[in-house]
């Protein structure tokens, strides 16, 4: 894995293709590659480990002029990172190339069935397997051969195939990994967010897990990986391409830092009333009093989305007066949770598509839960998912590591804490006191961050230690939580 850009249209795809790949190195990544359908009909592939101004630099003046074309950014999973390692890859006898975001988990079973039918791999990675599959079925419809490998695999994946013999056609797929397709005016652009997309077209769709789509120069069909065919709902997306661009920062996290105010600002906008002393959630609205009325929440989620929601457990056993849980996200499933009658969950997510997440939040709704998302991106998977739903709204994060997500987590979890409380035993005094202090903390923020040049004379003089410690007690013990995972993040320093 780590980052997946397509184009199909008439406009040279290589350009776009690197724009795509440049758009998400934010994600981090070891090596870049890109195919392309040449107009003379070769399959040309090009992949470089390291960034991908090394994979421009291989290129040179000899860019590749086909319109149909594939790129890839990775994160070593099977084999170290090299060239050959690299995506895309190559199977069907050089016919086929794949790239792909994920991890089969079957891989090495097929491995083996494959070389018994005399298939040869370059690589040691899990999708090279998975592009040999596809060429092995292939009878000459990529969409039924790609349809026929995945029904072999076990895992999860986010693929886009193109083939020789089929020059006009790009399939892709998805099951546990994001995959958007961005509809535009005889093209589309495939990718993995949504900011390799923007720029190109606001149209797109989001592919569920087990769904195929066939893109085509005037068409696109979309079925399951059984060939039932579905009607994917085209939304326009929300987000402009000023969001996604450093605006004069030297990096996205500082800027996201300072985007804080404003992204807590449009979070609270239309939901806190102070004048008429009203929290309004029209996301939840209809679910009110299954919330009010629960015989136990459990929040689940992970990493920052876990310590807010460590700090949500605080606050709605405090307002709401109703017992309250948090679970590890990755650990809910595997341990036969007690989801009674009146549990309600809520799952914290900046993407919407954190699968282990997306899969806690499944198994506690069939068990009869009622699930709640608290999620920054509209029409994600965990916002499909719910029943009901808050949006952060605090705009596209783009750093990895995450700052105005996080504040918006924490105040999506005390206005659901402070929503639930006015129905049970919060009075209306309380409330309003609480609505005063959400609305000031936009400005609070501000004060903080108008301190940066204090904030950084005190870094000065410790940025030689090796070891930290954040302490803190009650709900400042996940803030704690969230300042080591921080620091660990972008210095790898021990904390």
């Amino acid at each position: 894995m780590c980052g997946i850009v397509g184009y199909l249209g008439e406009k040279p795809a290589y350009p776009i293709l690197i724009d795509g790949l440049k758009r998400l190195e934010y994600r981090g990544y070891d090596s870049a590659g890109i195919a392309t359908l040449e107009p003379d009909g070769a399959l040309r592939v090009e992949k470089r480990q390291g960034k991908v101004a090394n994979l421009t630099g291989h290129v040179g003046d000899h860019e590749p002029q086909g319109t149909v074309g594939i790129g890839h950014t990775r994160w070593a999973t099977h084999g170290p990172p090299n060239d050959v390692n690299a995506h895309p890859h190559l199977g069907g006898n050089g016919q086929i190339a794949v790239i792909h975001n994920g991890i089969i988990e079957n891989y090495q079973s097929l491995r083996t069935w494959l070389m018994e039918k005399g298939h040869e791999f370059d690589s040691e990675t899990d999708t090279e397997v998975l592009v040999h599959l596809i060429g092995e079925l292939y009878r000459g419809d990529l969409e039924k051969a790609v349809q026929a490998a995945l029904k072999e695999v076990e895992g999860a994946y986010a693929i886009a195939v193109i083939c020789r013999k089929e020059p006009g056609v790009m399939v892709v797929a998805r099951k546990g990994s994001p995959l958007m397709v961005g509809v535009g005016k005889d093209e589309y652009i495939v990718a993995s967010d949504q900011s390799a997309i923007v720029s190109h077209t606001n149209q797109a769709f989001t592919l569920d897990d087990y769904t195929v789509a066939k893109l085509t120069a005037d068409t696109f069909r979309t079925s399951t990986i059984d060939d039932v065919e579905i009607t994917p709902e085209i939304r326009e997306l929300e987000v402009e391409i000023e969001q996604i661009e450093l605006g004069g920062f030297d990096h996205y996290m500082l800027k996201e830092i300072h985007e804080q105010p404003r992204a807590l600002r449009l979070c609270l906008k239309g939901r806190i009333d102070e004048r008429a002393g009203q929290i309004k959630l029209g996301g939840v609205q209809e679910h009110g009093r299954e919330l009010a009325r629960a015989k136990k929440v459990v929040f689940v989620g992970q990493g920052t989305a876990l310590h807010a929601a460590m700090i949500g457990e605080y606050l709605m056993e405090d307002l709401a007066k109703i017992p309250t849980e948090v679970e590890f996200a990755s650990e809910f499933r595997y341990r036969n949770p007690i989801v009674e009658e009146g549990t309600v969950v809520i799952a914290i997510s900046q993407s919407g598509e954190t699968a282990d997440t997306l899969a806690a939040l499944e198994e506690a709704r069939r068990k009869g839960a009622t699930g709640i998302g608290v999620v920054n991106v509209v029409g994600s998977s965990i916002s499909r998912e719910t029943d009901a739903g808050v949006y952060l709204r605090v705009g596209p994060e783009i750093g990895v590591a995450s700052t105005k997500a996080f504040v918006g987590q924490v105040m999506v979890s005390a206005m659901l804490a402070t929503f639930a409380g006015r129905r049970r035993y919060l009075s209306q005094e309380h409330l309003d006191t609480i609505l005063g202090e959400m609305n000031a903390i936009p400005g609070k923020i501000e004060q903080v961050l108008e301190a940066g040049d204090h904030i950084r004379e005190a870094t000065a003089r410790f940025i030689d230690r090796e070891n930290w410690l954040f302490l803190g007690r009650g709900v400042n013990y996940p803030v704690a939580m969230e300042g080591a995972l921080k620091l660990k993040e972008i210095s790898y320093i021990h904390a």
